[in-house]
């Protein structure tokens, strides 16, 4: 399956619009729902206020999640698209008792991070995370990152690699996005995209719990129970706002950011991407880790998850950087496991996590 055709599953998982009749929105499990999620806000609020933080950077007034002793060895997340440093909470707890000191930062229309007037890159996003470090007067971190977020700890590293004590990738960053598309493709690679916008329908919400009530029958949400629910619900409340209108959209304005708005956006983030509008969006795509990992003396752990219909089948090609750089890369491949990695195997990837860390010296 190329990238252009697994975006399009991507952004049909994330935003393709799903009618819900009444019935439905009367349904017991409606009604538990959102039972469930007027309940757990002044929870989420509490919580927001003793670990969420803000800081003016040079681009934008960066939100960020702390947890831990500043004195520990620092771990900088970041989140995968659409997604917010929430979505480290179902392991947080056992990432603080490994005597880590944890910052999730969110990027640029994720989360609570603004979206800039700039037009600002990923990179611009290793800029942020390195201002918030020297303010901290932290001068080297652990940095990794989920999907996107991985592309962007791969940024990071190629601008301030002295930065960095070890890097963690979690399904992104160490193989280029594009990696598999080929130029006989691209006619109707163009077509499927056009096709795809012209059935998309816009997802506008009259009230927050309709947001959410989408997200849960739509994004794997459904049929999770306990931690995993209320993170995901925690997460749900840093997505959805209000918009001009007074109605509540699901991360307004990030497709835009990561040219995903339109097809013609898209067609042009993956073959021409030096002519599109978002730097953010055309710099995810022209990274290439080969490059940026052609000199790499840090250690690295890549957690990479197969499965049938993998969106992001990278297990060749992270093998193939895994030998390149013996003994610096461990590559963990996790069988059966889709790509949020951490959230269908988060006591795993805890201990993998640890055991590396503890192998590298990084933590005690």
């Amino acid at each position: 399956m190329r990238i252009i055709k697994k975006e399009i599953i991507l952004l049909l998982s994330f935003i393709v619009y799903v009618s819900t009749n009444a019935q439905t929105k009367t349904s017991a499990d409606s009604i538990t729902q959102r039972n469930l999620f007027r309940n757990l806000k002044p929870e989420f609020e509490k919580y927001e206020k003793q670990h969420g933080n803000y800081i003016q950077t040079n681009n934008v007034r960066m939100h960020y999640l702390e947890w831990g002793n500043k004195n520990n060895p620092t771990l900088v997340w970041i989140p995968g698209t659409y997604s917010n440093g929430y979505e480290l909470y179902e392991i947080i707890d056992q990432l603080v008792k490994m005597n880590l000191h944890v910052i999730a930062i969110d990027y640029y229309g994720h989360g609570f991070t603004p979206i800039s007037p700039k037009n600002l890159s990923i990179y611009h996003v290793a800029d942020d995370i390195k201002f918030l470090l020297d303010t901290m007067k932290i001068k080297k971190a652990i940095i990794g990152g989920w999907s996107r977020g991985g592309t962007i700890s791969s940024a990071f590293y190629d601008t301030y690699p002295d930065m960095v004590q070890a890097l963690i990738l979690e399904d992104g960053g160490s193989v280029a996005w594009d990696f598999q598309t080929k130029a006989n493709d691209i006619d109707k690679d163009i077509a499927e995209t056009k096709q795809y916008y012209t059935n998309k329908k816009a997802m506008v919400f009259d009230n927050e719990f309709d947001a959410y009530w989408f997200m849960y029958n739509n994004w794997g949400i459904k049929g999770k129970e306990n931690e995993k629910l209320k993170k995901e619900i925690f997460t749900s409340y840093a997505r959805i706002k209000k918009n001009a209108n007074g109605k509540y959209e699901i991360n307004p304005g990030a497709e835009e950011l990561t040219g995903e708005n339109s097809a013609e956006e898209n067609i042009a983030i993956i073959y021409t991407p030096f002519t599109s509008k978002t730097a953010f969006g055309a710099s995810t795509h022209q990274l290439n880790p080969s490059i940026i990992y052609r000199n790499l003396s840090k250690p690295m752990l890549i957690f990479d998850p197969v499965s049938k219909n993998d969106w992001f089948d990278f297990k060749e090609e992270n093998i193939k950087l895994t030998q390149e750089h013996q003994p610096f890369i461990v590559h963990k491949v996790y069988e059966n496991t889709w790509h949020g990695v951490k959230d269908e195997r988060p006591n795993e990837v805890a201990n993998d996590i640890k055991t590396f860390l503890l192998n590298n010296k990084l933590i005690k």
